[in-house]
């Protein structure tokens, strides 16, 4: 089973992008996390439905009909740290090939995407940039392998 995560177009602000690679370093001893960008898409007419639409042509002309797909989306479920490092467990001893967690783009997915996906998940009630829930995930897929690993990372016992 390989873990993936998808976001939509380059995160361009320095210091996010740092973050995100500290992360991906952090994270190879754990899993082989691939992290895929795919294109920001530039000229849409403005409409946000035909972005999602155009976005959602993008991602679902990747995905396998096995893959799992978890999308980072407001209306999620929540998990506390611990809760979140138990479903990765389970992700990871599950019988599917590739499990996708997908960031999309400014004005969320198309109706097309939430149908395909199994799950949704949710990191805060607030609002946060997209640059800025990259790294919070990467930050909390790693703080869920060092919980599962009991690593002096995460303070909270299980």
């Amino acid at each position: 089973m390989k873990f993936e995560f998808w976001v939509i177009g380059k995160t361009k602000e320095k210091y996010f992008n740092a973050a995100e690679q500290e992360y991906l370093k952090r994270l190879k001893r754990y899993t082989k996390l691939k992290y895929q960008i795919i294109p920001e898409i530039k000229k849409f007419g403005g409409d946000p439905e035909v972005l999602k639409l155009l976005e959602a042509d993008l991602i679902l002309g990747q995905c396998e009909p096995t893959d799992y797909m978890i999308l980072l989306d407001e209306k999620g479920t929540q998990y506390t740290s611990v809760q979140f490092s138990e479903k990765m467990n389970k992700l990871q001893i599950s019988t599917y090939k590739r499990v996708l967690f997908i960031i999309g783009g400014a004005f969320g997915f198309h109706e097309t995407v939430y149908e395909r996906a199994q799950e949704k998940v949710s990191l805060s009630e607030m609002t946060f940039s997209h640059q800025m829930i990259r790294t919070f995930f990467l930050e909390q897929m790693y703080r869920a392998f060092t919980i599962l690993r009991g690593e002096n990372y995460h303070n909270e016992k299980k």
